[in-house]
């Protein structure tokens, strides 16, 4: 179907039937109109690394293919993210709405549909939004790409998915022992189709690969959140002056539970799996944090530096305070600045940035601080999905570890060596960041590519 029979099915009033004017079809195609994107993102506002994926992606973008001109269809852009992004990018449009038997539930979006040249699935885990990418792809026979998402066929609860997920070693060695046809036939669908489809861990891209999916371009691209450039000195470097933070005198942690409570979040009623889930989380809680606020005491002790404890999701605030400040000694106590609010993306780099390091449970703060040039700690859990094996994939495989293989000791010991040596630690980062930047690179211009193909 071309786009101008898309668009008599879909418009239902005058207005959107003038959109079928053959001048403006001309118009529309004319040589020198910029390169559209339909870039899909902002999954959510209840975390920054889903807030920041979006940032992440049109700074990329707007570094590499400047000309092309983006609009926006988010899921979610509460708590600030949308006056983020309206400040940080001017010259982005956005556009709202969702289908309705498969088509565009509004005139405007369904004019997005018929305009852009490239649907682009920004970053995320297990293809978000994927049945909006094959209605687009059925309807208009448009490209489609995907920016950076992870695959995992085992974490997570579910079919033959294990709710108390593995190690990234478990995950990889269990994904390639399935059969071809594990690969949903709604998402085989799509991928085969789509111009490119980059993997942000390379255990989704060989999954994929095991299953034979058809897309030309399937490679390793970093979560789009290593490429956001916003930040807000002037908020941030306020608010530590307020606190009595000094550069390079301090360290962020961030906790994590191995499932997050989104019905908590959105205030429903628990199903039968968050039952389950809270009580993975019940068991578990104490003993990874126990790890987390034993390397805080050593480092308290060793270098009489601070410790903030901030959140990367809205549940993490008072969760940050219950299971990493609470219980610490007196005499550590007082070392411990506790940031009692939720914040933005742009905040958050400022501040990382004058961190010696970032520890963190959650796996897109330190994808923040790295591009802030701040060394950092991912520590994963089980339950999280395979996103981590990136920060091996990118080169930061010493600073990464598994939360049931490591210990307080172990992590202390990791950044005492930060502390011993923090230039020869952020000239690491920018090794890592240097490798980063020529996957970024060419994700974009796997871009680039789909639309002059098209």
């Amino acid at each position: 179907m071309n786009r101008r029979q898309f668009l008599a099915r879909t418009a239902t009033t005058a207005a959107a039937a003038t959109l079928l004017r053959p001048s403006l079809f001309a118009a529309a195609a004319k040589e020198g109109r910029p390169p559209r994107i339909l870039l899909r993102s902002s999954w959510q506002s209840v975390n920054i690394g889903d807030i920041g994926h979006t940032p992440g992606a049109l700074s990329l973008i707007e570094k590499h293919f400047p000309e092309a001109e983006v609009t926006l269809w988010p899921g979610s852009l509460g708590h600030g993210s949308r006056e983020l992004l309206t400040k940080g990018y001017p010259r982005l449009k956005i556009v709202e709405g969702s289908l309705k038997d498969g088509k565009p539930n509004n005139e405007t979006l369904a004019q997005a549909w018929s305009d852009t040249d490239l649907y682009l699935s920004g970053s995320g885990s297990g293809f978000p939004a994927s049945d909006h990418a094959v209605a687009f792809q059925k309807a208009t026979g448009t490209p489609v790409g995907v920016f950076g998402v992870s695959t995992d066929p085992i974490s997570g609860l579910g079919g033959n998915r294990d709710p108390e997920g593995g190690t990234l070693k478990s995950i990889r060695e269990r994904a390639l022992k399935l059969p071809p046809t594990h690969l949903s036939e709604h998402l085989r669908y799509i991928m085969d189709r789509a111009a490119f489809f980059f993997c942000r861990d390379t255990i989704s891209r060989d999954y994929l690969k095991a299953q034979g999916v058809k897309t030309p371009i399937l490679e390793f691209g970093p979560d789009a959140q290593l490429g956001m450039h916003l930040r807000d000195d002037a908020k941030g470097y306020a608010w530590l002056k307020e606190k009595g933070l000094e550069d390079g005198k301090f360290i962020s942690v961030i906790p994590r539970l191995r499932y997050t409570p989104y019905y908590r979040i959105g205030n429903t009623a628990p199903t039968k799996d968050d039952e389950i889930k809270d009580a993975i989380n019940d068991r578990t809680t104490e003993k990874d944090h126990a790890k987390l606020r034993e390397m805080i005491v050593s480092y308290v002790k060793h270098t009489g530096n601070k410790v903030m404890v901030c959140a990367e999701m809205t549940y993490q605030v008072e969760m940050g305070k219950a299971v990493l400040v609470d219980p610490l000694p007196a005499d550590i106590k007082k070392n411990v600045v506790w940031r009692d609010s939720y914040w933005l993306p742009d905040e958050a780099a400022s501040i990382y940035s004058k961190a010696q390091a970032v520890m963190s449970v959650e796996c897109h703060s330190p994808l923040i601080a790295l591009h802030v040039g701040t060394p950092t700690f991912y520590v994963r859990q089980p339950t999280d999905t395979c996103k981590g094996q990136m920060y091996r994939d990118f080169g930061a495989g010493d600073w990464f570890f598994e939360v049931d293989e490591t210990s307080g000791p172990e992590l202390w010991s990791r950044l005492e060596a930060i502390h011993r040596d923090p230039a020869g630690a952020r000239a690491k980062v920018k090794a890592i960041q240097a490798t980063v930047a020529e996957r970024q690179k060419r994700m974009v211009d796997a871009v680039r590519g789909a639309i002059a193909k098209a």
